[in-house]
């Protein structure tokens, strides 16, 4: 199964993309991965937060193949503990899904068209952080899933 992160516009600060490029790279040693950049929408600045969110939502949905698995991470998503996660993304694997594709929206969240394609919503934390910090945190998760599945000791409980 392949997975893959799908990201509205670029990562700026070079910190973050050092760490974000640490762990994705990390990842292929275990599943196919790909993280795909969506260019921010231009003229943004003369939208409203639901054009911003709707021209995103086209841009998403054309990066989704109809087999695709989605996940949004979204603040009203499910948590999960760093294991649940492992589980989570076991059973995914486990259901047959060819491509698993999670995606981070713009600064305004998803349109209701990206809402009603989703199979499934994930928070990473009840606490609010950047766009670009989440892109760093998520693939650290998506690499301690990785190394929980395979009984490597990165992960303590």
């Amino acid at each position: 199964m392949k997975t893959v992160l799908l990201c509205i516009g670029k990562t700026d600060s070079a910190y973050l993309q050092t760490g974000i490029a640490d762990y994705a790279s990390r990842i292929p040693h275990y599943v196919p991965f790909e993280m795909t950049v969506i260019p921010d929408v231009k003229n943004s600045r003369g939208m409203t937060e639901e054009q911003q969110k709707t021209a995103e939502g086209k841009l998403i949905l054309a990066q989704v193949e109809p087999s695709d698995t989605l996940v949004l991470l979204d603040e009203g998503g499910k948590q999960f503990t760093s294991r649940q996660f492992a589980q989570f993304f076991t059973k995914a694997a486990l259901s047959g899904a060819r491509r698993l594709v999670f995606v981070i929206g713009g600064p305004y969240g998803f349109s209701p068209d990206v809402y009603a394609r989703a199979n499934q919503k994930v928070s990473l934390s009840p606490m609010t952080f950047s766009h670009q910090m989440v892109r760093l945190i998520f693939v650290e998760q998506l690499y301690r899933a990785q190394t929980i599945i395979k009984g490597e000791p990165y992960h303590h409980d």
